[in-house]
């Protein structure tokens, strides 16, 4: 009987137990936990697969020469080219007019309609696909300005796909410096313009430089806004003639099945461009933060 009573007495243990709120946090961290191992795993895999198929291909060959039989042979030397130019292109008209917008709204206006309507356009560019981009930027840059297909189209259509990455990252970046700098700023004499230049602006760089990353970073993976704006000639870039981007390049060598190696060597060549463009960028925002706190010191 006494065995009875205790196997009974069991759920109302269970449930006690599990409704503690020690238990359900160890639980919450369990799959908070396993969900970040489950992405970061993925990432992984995809990382390492392609790698393991595509540096074997890289060479100084493939990197310095020219496609030769559409892509089967040679190199792809002037898709490297035209993804530099494209994504330069690109971040030079965007970079002014996001971080402008950015501290105009975190730093010269007030909570009204105004704010509210440039806020819900970022947004709203946010959520369009990058499809859409391409067709707005076919129709109005290529065909009724009369740009054609050319790295200048492809440029003004993706810094208008990066503007609200470069919007909001900023803002939140400039809203993070505490108004304590301001203050500071302000009762030592200093202008508005003063202040944001010497007080705000080297405390949010590290924020800004994020979401500049971003935006290159899908500057460079972008293929179908590219596609419908640069074109996919196989040559070297100008500002006003057709061009081809390594994402381009990757996708019409793996869907026409035109050679998987190289396929996988200009994916392999993507990933470790990106990596670079990361890595400088993060050392170049370090040595400018270094040496403006060495400044105030």
């Amino acid at each position: 009987m006494k065995f009875l009573n205790r196997l009974k007495n069991v759920p109302s243990k269970f449930w006690a137990w599990l409704m503690n709120t020690r238990t359900r946090q160890v639980f919450a961290k369990i799959i908070i936990w396993a969900a970040a191992l489950l992405v970061l795993g993925v990432l992984a895999w995809i990382i390492i697969y392609i790698l393991v198929k595509g540096v074997p291909v890289l060479s100084w060959e493939f990197l310095t020469k020219s496609p030769e039989d559409m892509g089967r042979a040679g190199g792809i030397f002037p898709t490297v080219m035209g993804t530099l130019a494209v994504t330069i292109t690109a971040v030079i008209i965007a970079l002014p007019f996001g971080i402008g917008t950015a501290f105009y709204l975190a730093e010269y206006t007030r909570e009204n309609f105004i704010k509210k309507i440039i806020r819900f356009s970022a947004e709203s560019l946010a959520g369009i696909p990058s499809i859409v981009y391409g067709l707005f930027g076919f129709i109005f840059f290529v065909i009724y300005l009369g740009m054609g297909w050319s790295v200048l189209s492809g440029g003004l259509t993706l810094a208008i796909m990066i503007l609200p990455t470069l919007i909001r990252t900023s803002e939140e970046a400039i809203r993070t410096v505490p108004n304590s700098y301001r203050e500071v700023s302000f009762s030592l004499g200093a202008t508005k313009w003063q202040t944001i230049k010497k007080a705000v602006t080297p405390s949010a760089i590290r924020g800004i430089s994020n979401g500049l990353i971003l935006s290159v970073g899908r500057c460079v993976a972008e293929t179908a806004a590219v596609m419908l704006t640069v074109g996919s000639v196989l040559k070297m870039p100008a500002l006003d003639s057709s061009a081809r981007t390594m994402a381009v390049h990757f996708y019409i060598l793996a869907v026409e099945d035109i050679s998987e190696a190289k396929a996988f060597g200009t994916a392999a060549l993507l990933i470790i461009l990106i990596f670079l463009i990361n890595v400088v960028a993060n050392m170049l925002v370090n040595r400018f933060v270094s040496k403006g706190t060495g400044n105030r010191k």
